[in-house]
């Protein structure tokens, strides 16, 4: 049997290792996310008879100060960071929030996709005096960590947490909910949904000049059509932030704002 030279099986070796890396650069993030959500959280889910999403309300509930919406942050990135990954904006991106929401200073902010209610919660802290905050959430499970989440950060009463989908509730802000126009919109979240819903904002008449887009997850897992008509069009100034995967130091991604009608969109990846 013929044995393959040392030199070709060395190059071999080498080539394949560059090609995990390669590979790896290129979809370590998708490759994080699937391996969290489709194969530790439902091993988990198992073996400890709850979900992912009350697992991180407990630890806030145990380890946060009622009343003090920092520390409800603080817990949760603990938690996200140390013990199972969770897609909120994290800590690395949320100074970014910050700073934006406190620039803005947004007297109505809309938030599409509240998950377990961390960016509300971030948000929400700094919103000044007679600034409200909508956020609406498709999940009903999720909805109600949200609010059990805000009511322990003690937001409620800044925070209006609306159940359903974005494409029916938007077209109701006005009458319903008294939302005249917006100073601000966090997107946050289903990625097929970024675009129709910025184009029935802007359908509605919610978006005025001045109005601040604030997109997250554009680069995993990805938003190329809504990125695309955001740089594309007139009504629309864009830019961007290096940032990170949340509760990643590794896995690099961008913040892209961008506004309308002269205003800024900012683009949150992951």
């Amino acid at each position: 049997m013929l044995e393959a030279p040392p030199l070709l099986l060395a190059a071999f070796s080498l080539g394949l290792v560059l090609l995990v890396l390669l590979l790896w650069h290129s979809y370590s993030g998708f490759l994080l996310i699937y391996w969290n959500e489709h194969v530790l959280q439902p091993l988990y889910n198992l073996f400890m008879g709850d979900t992912k999403e009350q697992r991180i309300l407990r630890h806030v509930l145990q380890h946060a100060v009622a009343g003090d919406p920092q520390s409800v942050l603080e817990a949760i990135d603990t938690y996200c960071s140390q013990k199972e990954w969770a897609m909120n904006v994290g800590d690395k991106k949320g100074q970014i929030l910050d700073a934006v929401v406190r620039e803005q200073r947004p007297s109505v902010l809309l938030e599409l996709g509240a998950y377990c209610g961390y960016s509300a919660v971030r948000m929400a802290r700094l919103l000044e005096p007679g600034a409200r905050l909508l956020t609406i959430e498709f999940n009903p499970d999720y909805a109600a960590i949200t609010q059990q989440m805000l009511d322990f950060a003690g937001l409620q009463d800044r925070v209006t947490l609306v159940t359903g989908s974005s494409q029916d509730i938007i077209p109701q802000l006005k009458k319903k909910y008294d939302v005249d126009t917006l100073d601000m919109v966090f997107l946050d979240h289903w990625k097929d949904r970024y675009l129709p819903d910025t184009l029935l904002l802007e359908e509605c008449g919610l978006l005025r000049k001045g109005t601040v887009l604030l997109a997250d997850n554009v680069i995993y897992p990805g938003t190329p059509e809504f990125l695309a008509y955001v740089r594309n069009s007139s009504r629309f100034e864009c830019t961007h932030f290096t940032s990170y995967l949340e509760y990643s130091k590794d896995l690099r991604t961008w913040l892209f704002p961008a506004s309308h009608a002269g205003s800024s969109a900012w683009l949150l990846p992951p």
